[in-house]
């Protein structure tokens, strides 16, 4: 008769814990059950580490103007990452060869809380675990597929039916922009009848094995700002639509690499008027948000799998570099006092790929410096680099 094990995965820390006893050996967590293990760290201050010289760390909330308030958080969701509490895991046998082709896939349906439970065959093990996207209509953007192949499972989202007009060579229109995802993926976890890695824990009288498995976002948030200065009411309001290009369609779970498929990704805007230019987590009392300039601004957030090609966390550990190619250009379109609209568009990608994992782009324009458009759909800016085909789109230097 074949031993078996039975095994809780946590959603941070993959933890397997066993008590002797024939003819199974059944597994407990090591921790009790009331500690909760985060995913990851998810406060933006700590995910956001880029160095930006000589030990000086990015500091995204003073760069940060547009805020967040009750208002945008009813509008477009939280501003950081929010904690999951369901997961999906995906288990692969491969018998006595450690990291084997996949084969065959054991899914599990989804589970909630920081354990999972299961029977596991002496041998190597492949475990994936994604958190369950929950959206507050039921409406998800995230498409995933795990029939191509075994070896890796894929997620990607579809078209809108808002126009991409440039650096989407493949696509017409641009593309939703995708849900917070989270994966981990731990490969040739040997579950062997010696029970080698087990330690003995005589508290408990069981023998525990930890295997580091922590979750990592594999979207990433991008926060966008157009301050406007000196508009004086001259750009009245925004049409509430933004796209990013440049960015990639798709990413593997398993080792949260972006896909090759530049996209335009699409998001909401809001203007917000007469805003301090003062840091994001400056009190509301603070004297300094009445003497600091005040401007316009047209925030937006949005969440995207990274550039193409590219995968964040090696670029942090050194073993990766940045191998972007493709241009990052931000589009909004707004409404000025007269009733005319124009989309205006600006050349990001500097600022894209400094913050390759996510953090704040900004845009500073003197609306004194914009004639105001005649026609619907045109531009009065004189400072144009190139005026794109459609006849009502413009790209300008940063």
């Amino acid at each position: 008769m074949k031993k078996l094990l039975y095994i809780f995965v946590f959603s941070a820390l993959l933890s397997i814990v066993g008590c002797m006893r024939e003819p199974e050996l059944h597994l407990y967590e090591p921790q009790t059950i009331e500690h909760n293990f985060p995913v990851v760290d998810l406060d933006l201050e700590v995910y956001w580490d880029y160095e930006m010289i000589f030990d000086v760390q990015y500091d995204w909330k003073a760069e940060w103007f547009y805020g967040w308030d009750a208002g945008d958080i009813d509008m477009f969701g939280e501003l950081g990452y929010t904690q999951p509490s369901v997961f999906n895991l995906r288990r692969y046998f491969t018998q006595d060869i450690p990291y084997a082709p996949h084969t065959t896939v054991i899914a599990s349906p989804p589970f909630r809380g920081t354990h999972f439970q299961d029977r596991f065959e002496w041998g190597f093990w492949d475990i994936l675990v994604w958190n369950e996207v929950r959206t507050i209509d039921g409406v998800q953007s995230l498409i995933f597929d795990e029939q191509t192949s075994l070896d890796s499972v894929t997620a990607y989202t579809n078209q809108s039916m808002y126009r991409s007009r440039y650096n989407a060579p493949l696509y017409t229109h641009a593309f939703w922009a995708p849900e917070p995802l989270f994966a981990a993926y731990e490969r040739a976890i040997d579950i062997n009848r010696n029970l080698d890695g087990f330690v003995y824990d005589p508290a408990r009288n069981v023998f525990v094995r930890t295997l580091d498995m922590t979750m990592y976002p594999i979207t990433y948030i991008y926060l966008t700002q157009v301050i406007l200065h000196n508009n004086r009411g001259r750009i009245a309001q925004t049409e509430g639509n933004s796209v990013l290009s440049g960015m990639a369609r798709s990413t593997t779970l398993n080792t949260g690499t972006a896909g090759v498929d530049p996209i335009s990704v699409y998001f909401n805007n809001n203007l917000k008027k007469d805003c301090p230019l003062v840091p994001y987590d400056t009190p509301e009392d603070d004297p300094s948000r009445i003497i600091a300039e005040h401007a316009d601004i047209i925030g937006g957030r949005l969440m995207t799998f990274g550039m193409c090609g590219q995968t964040p966390r090696k670029i942090d550990e050194g073993t990766s570099q940045m191998t972007d190619k493709y241009k990052h250009y931000l589009d909004v379109t707004v409404q000025f006092n007269n009733g005319m609209d124009s989309t205006i568009v600006f050349d990001v990608t500097q600022q894209v790929r400094k913050r390759y994992k996510g953090g704040v782009i900004t845009v500073e324009l003197d609306v004194d410096t914009v004639p105001i458009p005649q026609r619907s759909g045109g531009s009065g800016f004189d400072a144009v680099v190139k005026d794109f085909e459609d006849g009502g789109t413009y790209e300008f230097d940063m």
